[in-house]
């Protein structure tokens, strides 16, 4: 009997279960991917591992890519996708595993600029400032929401490169994931004021003057809210640091945060890092270089790390002043160049159970208790739980965490793991890059199997653009690093403050005019799924829960393998089928044809198949589940 064309979706490898959707992979900003089965120290090497493919693009990429599984592309399958934004105001949505065949175009491609209005990119020249260059477009990197596919990105634009604020342009856009389309009420323009004291130091109104203003921090998605923060261009003019929320939903404004509103200055930018939040609704933030004066009852805090609530606008809760904020201030040694990383309990102690990690461009880490982060204290910060003075080169975006162990790379400086244990971190490395990383140094990323087999991944300045894997456990074991094959796996041209991301047995590297797919070299072709059928009649509307079904495609499994009788396994011939995330039982395997048992659990409607093969990207389908024929329930019941 023929197949039915409405069920035969083409799919490639997906799996429900990894996803990167917000800078450094999680709120906590940890780095951390515990969910990589096929990268390990054994393969990543230059035998085995390296350069696959790279996607030409429009702009620089200071943004980390975002990755997204099982992505249902209207009219194109489901895809892992893997979405990239550029200072040339460009998202791009492509297939994650391949740039061939109908992958070879972007799955989607929208760019921001209204061209209709004269729009373009911001240049260097029209803000005099070299810190994005040569353009200025998307520079933090977007959030995407799982639970509604809508992928946030801010936007900045100018008509003429004027100083007038009527001709810049920074936009919110809430885009459809699968088609990138303007959601309901996307975008809204970038607008906000607070109250000043009119004191003679400031306005009795604080505004938020766009030509002052670049998007450089990560956006944070929290309860529902997108969180964008505020950095300057090199320091001109008369800046804030500034954090504004919009509801998620339809974009309204919901919160607005000015660090220095009687004052000046304070930036986050925080070298690009987003900022992080804990499980009770707090968000943590560090500002740059600026007036403080909270100590003495005022409400400016520059070069602090500040918990804000969230829970009816944004609130200062606590804040860290290191005791020596007026020389970083002057020296220019600011220390917001860098995120915050929150710990899991498991680092801290009964004392000191919820801890918060950092440094800026001194060099000196700063381990706080987020419950009482200690404020200001002059002479010295002995009122926090510890600081290690000249620990590190000055540090540029976000340390990472795996196993209890810190991992952090300063300019002009080592890779050094720091363990810790007790709230307390060693005062020395446990171990440390033979390489030294000049400015800025770099952001690391890990990749685990759980606890096991990590590698730290990071992309830096060197050769013009390397990037390094290390293992986790001894990071005097390089592990591979992108100049070793020459032009094979050449990265491209570095850009500061890359971030990888490592999803699926693949690193993602954004560069200044691409990204460059890096993954296992050689590998067998990749499963493909074409069409799920009841298994005895061939009929795409008889699948119902309980029922056989054949899965048709190629490369689906390695061998040829099957069951006589029950019980049937979960497992067969390295291949291994969930529907909806439920295990199905496998009755045969072949790499043509597989035979399965639908779930008695399922419930009619759309679900997705995901096939994984050992050592191999799963793959993913989506059909359809029919209800059980009223006349079989009967019987059931009987």
């Amino acid at each position: 009997m023929p197949l039915m064309r409405s069920i035969l979706l083409l799919a490639v490898a997906a799996h429900a279960q990894v996803s990167v959707t917000t800078y450094h992979n999680s709120l906590d900003r940890s780095g951390q991917n515990l969910k990589e089965t096929i990268l390990t120290p054994a393969n990543v090497n230059p035998a085995q591992f390296g350069k696959i493919f790279t996607r030409q693009l429009d702009g620089s990429v200071y943004a980390q890519p975002l990755y997204m599984p099982s992505v249902n592309i209207p009219g194109k399958g489901i895809h892992n996708v893997i979405f990239v934004a550029t200072e040339g105001d460009s998202v791009y949505a492509f297939d994650a595993d391949s740039n061939t065949g109908p992958n070879a175009a972007p799955l989607w491609h929208i760019n921001l600029i209204d061209a209709a209005a004269g729009e373009t990119a911001v240049s260097v020249a029209d803000v005099n400032c070299l810190s994005v260059a040569p353009q200025l477009g998307i520079t933090g990197t977007p959030v995407i929401d799982p639970t509604t596919n809508t992928l946030y990105v801010v936007a900045s634009t100018t008509r003429n490169g004027s100083f007038p604020d009527s001709s810049f342009f920074h936009r919110l856009h809430a885009l459809d994931a699968a088609t990138g389309a303007e959601r309901p009420g996307s975008p809204v323009v970038i607008d906000a004021s607070v109250p000043g004291t009119g004191d003679g130091f400031s306005l009795t109104t604080v505004k938020f003057h766009p030509y002052l203003y670049k998007n450089r921090a990560g956006l944070l998605l929290l309860d529902g809210v997108v969180y964008t923060s505020w950095a300057s261009h090199c320091d001109t003019g008369s800046y804030h640091g500034w954090i504004i929320g919009y509801d998620a939903r339809d974009l309204h404004q919901v919160a607005v945060f000015n660090d220095t509103p009687n004052a000046f200055q304070g930036s986050f930018w925080m070298g690009g890092a987003a900022p992080a939040a804990d499980a009770e609704g707090n968000i943590y933030v560090i500002s740059g270089n600026g007036i403080f004066n909270a100590n003495a009852g005022g409400s400016d805090l520059g070069d602090s790390v500040i918990k804000l609530s969230s829970k009816a606008g944004l609130t200062v809760k606590d804040y860290f002043t290191p005791f020596n904020q007026l020389y970083l201030d002057r020296a220019d040694i600011d220390l917001g160049s860098s995120g915050a990383l929150l710990l899991p309990d498991a680092a801290g102690s009964a004392v000191h159970p919820h801890l918060l990690v950092s440094a800026g461009k001194e060099g000196r880490i700063y381990l706080l208790d987020r419950d009482a982060m200690g404020q200001f204290r002059s002479g010295s910060d002995s009122q926090i739980v510890q600081s290690l003075e000249g620990a590190i080169g000055p540090l540029f975006g976000s340390p990472a965490y795996f196993n209890n162990t810190v991992y952090i790379i300063g300019a002009n400086d080592a890779l050094k793991a720091f363990p810790i244990s007790e709230a307390r971190l060693s005062a020395s490395p446990s171990s440390r890059s033979s390489q030294v990383f000049e400015h800025p140094g770099a952001v690391p990323t890990v990749s685990a199997n759980d606890s096991v087999h990590g590698i730290v991944w990071l992309i830096e300045n060197g050769s013009g653009g390397t990037l390094r894997a290390y293992d986790a456990s001894n990071l005097a074991n390089e592990l591979y690093n992108s100049q070793r094959n020459g032009s094979r796996d050449w990265l491209g041209p570095f850009v500061r403050f890359s971030v990888p991301t490592v999803a699926n047995g693949k690193v993602y590297a954004g560069t200044a005019n691409s990204l460059a797919v890096f993954g296992l070299l050689n590998q067998p072709p990749q499963p493909s799924l074409a069409a799920v059928v009841n298994a005895a009649s061939f009929r795409a509307d008889a699948v119902v829960p309980g029922s056989l079904i054949s899965i048709f495609g190629s490369n689906l499994a390695q061998t040829t393998a099957s069951v006589p009788a029950a019980p049937f396994p979960r497992s067969l011939g390295g291949v291994t089928l969930s529907i909806n995330g439920i295990p199905a039982r496998l009755l045969f395997v072949s790499p043509g044809q597989i035979n399965a048992q639908v779930p008695s659990e399922l419930t009619a409607g759309l679900a997705t198949a995901v096939l994984e093969l050992t050592d191999m990207p799963p793959a993913a389908i989506e059909f359809s589940v029919a209800a059980v024929p009223r006349e079989r329930r009967l019987r059931i019941r009987k």
